[in-house]
């Protein structure tokens, strides 16, 4: 096999689930957040089990604990912190 090029790490895929913040009388943010971080289960599953590196391994995928569902995000949740800084976000 040919010598890989690569300096670093392989970037790793981030997933942060996007909801909308409205809590107010319908409470929209509740009654969906735990669909919306199904979805992003699914998302990560579908990535590592259809998307491999050059050297042939599964890619990796990270999810935000939370879901983002303000105006004003500032990645307090500490996703962005370490290695989980992905060459992709979704």
């Amino acid at each position: 096999m040919a010598e890989s090029r690569l300096i670093g790490e392989y970037p790793v895929i981030g997933i942060r689930p996007t909801i909308d913040g409205r809590r107010g009388f319908l409470n929209v943010r509740g009654s969906l957040e735990e669909q919306t971080m199904n979805m992003a289960r699914s998302a990560k599953e579908l990535f590592e089990k259809n998307l491999r590196y050059s050297n042939g391994e599964p890619v990796k995928v990270v999810i935000s604990p939370t879901t983002i569902g303000r105006v004003l995000w500032r990645g307090d949740d500490g996703y962005e912190s370490g290695h989980h800084q992905g060459g992709l976000g979704i």
